[in-house]
C-alpha cells in the first residue's frame, strides 16, 4: 500500500516518462533540503541555546559555510532548469508535430462537460466563424462547408489512435476550464474566445479520465464525466466509420 501512494500514475503518452523523471528530481531536491534545514535549525537551537549564551552576539556567524550552500542550492536548481525543464518545454511544447501528420481534436469545455470534433473520412474541418457559435452550434461550424459534413461530434468522449501524434485545439464556450487528461501528461486551460494547442504522442492503449484543473462553477465535479480511449488503429478506423454521419449533414453527438 505505500508503494502505491508513492507510485506515479499510469502513463500513457511517449513524454509522460520525461515529465515523471523530473518531478521525481524535484522533489529529491526538496527532500534534502528539508532535512538538510530542518538539521541546521535543530543544530542552531542546540548550539546557541540560553543557557550555553548568556550574552546576545549581535555579529552571528562569522563563517560563510552557509553561503556556499545556498551557492550549491543555486547550482542544483540551474541544473533543473537547463537540463531537464528547458529541454523538456522545447520537447512537450515547442516540438509541434506536423498537421498532416498527426490526429487532430477540436475540444470545447463549457459548464459542465467536454464536447469534441473529430474531422471525418477526409481528414478536414469544416469551417467555423466565430458569429456562428450558439448552444446548438458550439464549434460555430458553417452548415454549408461541404468539408463539414463527415465531420464526428461527441460528448464526453475522445477517440485516438496509438502511436499517432495527436493535436487538441482547446478552448471554451463560457469560463476558464482547464483540460487536463493525467495519463498523457498533459494540462492546459481553455479559455473562451481562444483556441491553444496541446499534443502529445500516446503510446499505451486503454481508456483513461479527463478532469478540469480549473474551478469551474457549482457543477465543476462533473467535468470528471470525459474519457479518453486510445485504440488500436483497427478498432479507431472501425471507430470511426460507425460514428460518422450516414446523413453527410454532420453534427451528429455521440453519447458514450
Amino acid at each position: 500500500m505505500f508503494q502505491e501512494l508513492l507510485s506515479m500514475p499510469v502513463v500513457a503518452s511517449e513524454h509522460g516518462q520525461d515529465v515523471d523523471n523530473f518531478i521525481i528530481y524535484i522533489h529529491w531536491l526538496m527532500a534534502a533540503l528539508f532535512i538538510g534545514w530542518t538539521s541546521y535549525y535543530l543544530y542552531a537551537l542546540f548550539r546557541f541555546r540560553e543557557s550555553k549564551n548568556k550574552k546576545a552576539d549581535y555579529v552571528g556567524s562569522r563563517s560563510h559555510a552557509t553561503s556556499w550552500l545556498e551557492l550549491a542550492v543555486a547550482g542544483v536548481e540551474a541544473v533543473l532548469l537547463l537540463g531537464f525543464a528547458i529541454p523538456l518545454w522545447a520537447k512537450v511544447v515547442e516540438s509541434m508535430p506536423p498537421a498532416d501528420q498527426s490526429t487532430e481534436v477540436r475540444v470545447m469545455a463549457q459548464q459542465f462537460g467536454w464536447n469534441f470534433m473529430h474531422p471525418g473520412a477526409d481528414e478536414t474541418f469544416g469551417k467555423q466563424q466565430f458569429e456562428l457559435v450558439s448552444e446548438d452550434n458550439k464549434f460555430g461550424r458553417d452548415l454549408e462547408d461541404p468539408f463539414g459534413k463527415d465531420d464526428i461530434f461527441t460528448l464526453n468522449e475522445i477517440h485516438i489512435p496509438v502511436d499517432k501524434p495527436v493535436i487538441f485545439h482547446i478552448s471554451s464556450l463560457d469560463v476558464i476550464h482547464s483540460f487536463k487528461i493525467i495519463a498523457l501528461r498533459i494540462c492546459q486551460d481553455a479559455i473562451p474566445g481562444m483556441s491553444i494547442p496541446s499534443w502529445c504522442i500516446p503510446n499505451k492503449t486503454g481508456r483513461y479520465q479527463i478532469n478540469c484543473a480549473q474551478l469551474c462553477g457549482n457543477g465543476h465535479s462533473a467535468m470528471t464525466a470525459g474519457f479518453l480511449s486510445i485504440d488500436s488503429t483497427e478498432d479507431y478506423d472501425s471507430w470511426l466509420v460507425q460514428n460518422t454521419p450516414a446523413d453527410g449533414e454532420g453534427g451528429g453527438m455521440s453519447f458514450e
